[in-house]
């Protein structure tokens, strides 16, 4: 209906609210540019100042090792035989030569803005693709991550992912192949200085305990978040025992806020977070950071830091205007409601032109452009991993 076959009430109504909106918007993303600014401002000064110490523009650490799930997976599920990949457009649409290269989403990840921050002029290749035939781009480090992994190795067997034990041993097979082009002692000091991610978890409850009614039904979200605490405090033992001295993780999201979560737990036409899975995940990340203290506590010389992205993002759901997003409860691919990996194709009806307005790019992923935010949020939480003392 055009704007001249309306009643002129409705006509005012509408030209008030589109002039409202845009007075918000402009005002939203003022507001959102000087925070990004603060933030980026802050995050350079520290950055030149480590740089200046070292009296270098080599990067702050000698390698970046990636482990998880699909959150940071850069295309190591490509080959396997399983429904959760991304190598297809339209993911990657807006990533380097417009290539789909496994990550799930329409460009970056945080962890490729990570490694900018860092000062690599490339990011870590998947171990299992064909970047890593070249050996020598292995120096710098490799990203092991599979899309639908969890702490627990079960979650991986209903996808067919690389389990978290898996990975370690990929890792291992890594650091032998690192050793033989440098030498034991150089390869050492790269695996003790090199920073080493971990981003997992979400799987483990939306992708198994969530849709399994007998094992929610006999285990309690707190009990299963011990369960997977145990394993993570194994990974932990493990890396450390491999030389790794310093290990990043980051917590649970607002589980509940994932458009596909809504989708699929809140309700018939809900449009809003799932409260008990954002409690859940609340409740994760309290033991997360607990067992990490006592960990740091009990391993010498381990510097383990946990990164808070559940409340970034939150902040972007709640607050998308403030943070220069237009839309964060609908994702860009597809109706925006569920889709992800297969169902996220180049046919989906209803993709959105532009992801950068956009919080996610799938029903669990975020865009390129909320995984830069999440970014520059995290390079102050870790500094310590980056220091020299």
């Amino acid at each position: 209906i055009s704007l001249l076959s309306r009643p002129l009430k409705s006509l005012i109504i509408h030209h008030i609210f589109v002039h409202s909106s845009i007075s918000l918007s402009i005002t939203g993303l003022r507001i959102f540019k000087e925070k990004n600014m603060f933030i980026r401002l802050s995050s350079f000064l520290v950055l030149t100042g480590f740089y200046a110490s070292f009296g270098t523009c080599q990067p702050l650490v000698p390698a970046l090792i990636i482990m998880g799930d699909s959150v940071v997976d850069a295309g190591n599920n490509n080959l396997r035989l399983t429904l959760v990949k991304a190598n297809f457009p339209p993911y990657g649409r807006d990533f380097l030569a417009h290539t789909a290269t496994g990550r799930f989403s329409n460009g970056k990840l945080a962890i490729d803005f990570t490694a900018e921050n860092l000062g690599f002029t490339s990011y870590p290749v998947a171990y299992l693709s064909q970047d890593a035939a070249n050996e020598t781009n292995l120096l710098t480090g490799a990203n092991f991550a599979s899309g639908a992994s969890g702490y627990h190795d079960g979650t991986s067997l209903l996808y067919n992912a690389i389990s978290l034990t898996q990975q370690v041993e990929n890792y291992k097979e890594y650091q032998s192949k690192v050793t033989s082009m440098v030498g034991r002692d150089k390869a050492n000091e790269i695996f003790k200085g090199a920073i080493h991610l971990l981003s997992t978890g979400s799987s483990d409850f939306l992708q198994s305990y969530y849709i399994n009614p007998i094992l929610n039904a006999i285990v309690t979200p707190d009990r299963f978040s011990d369960r997977l605490m145990r394993f993570y405090s194994t990974f932990i033992q493990n890396m450390y025992d491999l030389g790794a001295r310093r290990i990043g993780v980051t917590t649970l999201p607002p589980l509940g806020c994932l458009p596909a979560a809504i989708t699929m737990f809140g309700g018939i036409g809900s449009n809003t977070c799932v409260e008990r899975l954002n409690r859940d995940a609340v409740s994760f990340n309290t033991k997360l950071n607990n067992t990490s203290v006592n960990l740091a506590n009990k391993l010498p010389g381990l510097k383990l830091v946990v990164f808070d992205i559940y409340n970034p993002l939150l902040n972007m759901v709640m607050k998308p205007e403030e943070n220069g997003f237009f839309e964060s409860r609908r994702a860009c691919c597809g109706t925006g409601t569920v889709e992800t990996s297969f169902l996220c194709n180049a046919l989906s009806v209803g993709t959105c032109s532009n992801a950068t307005s956009y919080v996610f790019w799938d029903g669990f992923h975020p865009s390129e452009a909320a995984n830069r935010v999440l970014a520059d949020n995290l390079l102050g939480q870790g500094f310590s991993l980056i220091s020299q003392t």
